[in-house]
């Protein structure tokens, strides 16, 4: 008989109810037997939802390491957290999943990924565009050769006024920044995943605080108060990896601007290049003529399992659930969640001092 999986909630907010959980109860290996929270309600809530009938709910999440009997610890708070409960999680004896971004600062990313090698057990970072039918699709396409060798890049992360004001999103202490840590990590992981290139070498960055600073300004989720808005509305980078590759980042919550696409990237490479803006679109030259492909998703094929659609989300809980149960790497690797945790410092740092900022 196959085991089950036991798993604890750490963090019971909106990731949790609007993607772990929902996902997570779709597992058949899977039963969700504790909740923690710092507010108890929260906590209390999500078990009612979502918890065996035997359910432990906590406001303090050492006392849930306690339980020896829970093999695996979802990390779901603000990101200044994210690293000290995912370490301690991990010497407790647990696998981890932690969402994203992997830490506040990379310096605290480097110690989860040295604790994970310590303790033996596995740490995976909630990357789940990974899993979106065009992103599994291209990354076929880049394994197989189908672009070549892949030398510039953007990851594209930009809203034109989509502001989070719930919650701790604009408060730069516990999250460590504004859009590009936000969403601008999800369009980097995709862009580096595509390359399979984690190893930069200088970064050029700028941040910005315009938008921010104005009253009642247009926004899907409300207004905001400029003097809680203590993060950056926008934030640009630029890249070049230690092979000459070259990566351009773009995240905004908030711009003048059209162009407006999250979670996606734009490829170049030799033999072809590949975007995501418009649906998934391949571009190159054949027989002396220009061509653009685009390819037809939703009828089936990579984001389709055992005859049903499954959400990104749920191919990730299950890919996650799998690697554990198999022992095997997981498809988001600490060391490569340490690389873009690199990279989105790095281009903070260069905004704040006007300067480029070489990684070793």
């Amino acid at each position: 008989m196959s085991k089950v999986f036991r798993v604890g909630i750490i963090g019971c907010g909106g990731i949790a109810n609007g993607k772990h959980l929902p996902s997570l109860s779709k597992q058949s290996k899977v039963e969700i037997v504790a909740f923690c929270d710092i507010i108890k309600g929260r906590a209390e809530e999500a078990a009612e939802k979502y918890g065996t009938n035997e359910a432990a709910v906590y406001t303090d999440y050492t006392e849930l390491l306690k339980d020896h009997s829970i093999d695996i610890i979802h990390v779901l708070t603000p990101n200044d957290a994210h690293a000290e409960i995912s370490i301690a999680a991990l010497e407790a004896g647990k696998h981890v999943m932690c969402e994203k971004p992997m830490a506040k600062t990379a310096a605290d990313a480097k110690r989860m990924v040295e604790a994970a090698k310590r303790t033996g057990k596995k740490l995976t970072i909630g990357y789940d565009n990974r899993y979106r039918e065009d992103s599994l699709y291209l990354k076929k396409a880049c394994e197989s050769g189908e672009l070549g060798h892949i030398y510039f890049a953007k990851a594209h992360a930009i809203r034109r006024r989509a502001v989070p004001t719930w919650g701790v999103f604009l408060d730069e202490e516990k999250q460590g920044g504004g859009p590009l840590i936000d969403i601008g990590t999800h369009a980097l992981d995709l862009t580096l995943w595509m390359m399979d290139n984690y190893k930069p070498k200088v970064v050029l960055g700028t941040k910005y605080h315009e938008l921010s600073q104005k009253e009642e300004a247009a926004n899907a989720w409300g207004p905001w108060d400029p003097k809680k808005f203590t993060v950056e509305d926008s934030a640009f980078g630029m890249v070049v990896m230690e092979n000459g590759a070259t990566i351009m980042l773009e995240a905004s919550w908030a711009l003048n601007s059209l162009d407006v696409h999250e979670a996606k990237c734009s490829l170049s490479g030799t033999e072809a290049g590949a975007d995501m803006k418009d649906g998934l679109r391949i571009n190159g030259e054949k027989f002396s003529k220009l061509y653009t492909n685009k390819i037809e998703l939703g009828a089936g094929g990579v984001a389709y399992y055992e005859g049903k659609a499954e959400s990104a989300p749920d191919i990730e809980l299950r890919k996650w659930i799998e690697a554990i149960e198999q022992d095997k790497d997981p498809v988001v690797t600490p060391e490569q969640a340490y690389v873009v945790s690199q990279i989105l410092e790095a281009i903070y740092e260069s905004a704040q001092t006007g300067k480029a900022v070489y990684l070793d």
